[in-house]
This record gives C-alpha cells, structure tokens and sequence, in this order.
C-alpha cells in the first residue's frame, strides 16, 4: 500500500477513514521557509479512541506519511574550455 497521494483529502481519508470518525480536525501546520518541512497535523476522534496522524509534503506535489528526504549538500565543478 502506498502512503503518498497527490491529494491530501485522500490521503487523510486513506489513513484515518471518514465513516467512523465522530469528529476530524487540522490541530497544527507550517506552511512557510522556516521550517524544513511543510506539514499537516490531522486529528481524529473515534469511538475507540483519538488517532493522529503528521502529513508532509513533498517536492514533487505529493502528501506523504514519511518526511521527505533531505537535501544533502553538493559539490559541483563546471569545466571551461581553454
């Protein structure tokens, strides 16, 4: 099963289902350059109990239930012609 979704509405839904949640909220967020990672903290209050879930977006559009990889940083050299 796969844990990333262009969409996070399906994503959410995937994850933490909608017919048997009583009550679903975003409890925090970042959205800006401050933080490494643009994420979204979901809550879910079921019968059974209270499930939260962290949903990180990745380069390339997706939500994911993994953070993305990091960046790690690169030497580059360019060759001129002489």
């Amino acid at each position: 099963m796969s844990y990333r979704e262009y969409s996070l509405r399906a994503l959410v839904d995937r994850c933490l289902g909608h017919e048997d949640c009583a009550h679903m909220r975003i409890t925090n967020f970042s959205h800006g350059r401050s933080k490494p990672w643009r994420y979204v903290q979901v809550m879910a209050t079921r019968p059974s109990g209270t499930l939260e879930f962290v949903f990180f977006r990745h380069d390339d559009g997706s939500w994911g239930v993994f953070p993305p990889n990091e960046r790690a940083p690169m030497m580059t050299f360019s060759r001129t012609a002489t």
